[in-house]
């Protein structure tokens, strides 16, 4: 299946979230400064992000031991993704799997995989690996695995 079939695949994406992003374009990254969508990644050379991903406005993303941000990931405003914590040095890459979400205020901890169709509700923490399609709201997350 290629990117254009994958955008017309109604168990990918409803029909009005395909209209948002039919002129979709990666944005343009520089380290340490906001997006012209108002996010800021630091350690951009490590980011890989993936196609018609939504990022909402005052998202950080520390990408210094890697983030991963697959197709059609979406990240609500103000969340924080961290691959390094200052306050208990873990370090590790995230990974954010196709499809997933994550609710506005959320925060992503380092080495944390989130699955494909997997949903974290806002004002989340998570501190340890979401499974494909699971459903996880609260701090730390705790739902459906």
């Amino acid at each position: 299946m290629n990117r254009e079939d994958d955008q017309r695949d109604p168990r990918n994406l409803g029909t009005a979230a395909a209209d948002r992003f039919a002129d979709w374009q990666y944005p343009v990254i520089e380290d340490g400064k906001p997006t012209k969508y108002n996010w800021v990644v630091q350690h951009k050379d490590n980011l890989r992000l993936g196609y018609k991903t939504d990022i909402g406005a005052f998202t950080y993303i520390n990408a210094k031991y890697g983030v991963t941000i697959e197709d059609h990931v979406q990240i609500g405003s103000h969340c924080a993704v961290y691959s390094v914590s200052t306050i208990d040095n873990k370090t590790g890459p995230v990974v954010l799997k196709r499809n997933c979400r994550i609710g506005t205020h959320s925060t992503i901890m380092p080495g944390v995989t989130v699955g494909e169709n997997a949903v974290v509700g806002g004002h989340s923490f998570v501190n340890r690996n979401v499974g494909e399609g699971a459903v996880v709201v609260g701090v730390p997350a705790k739902g459906r695995w």
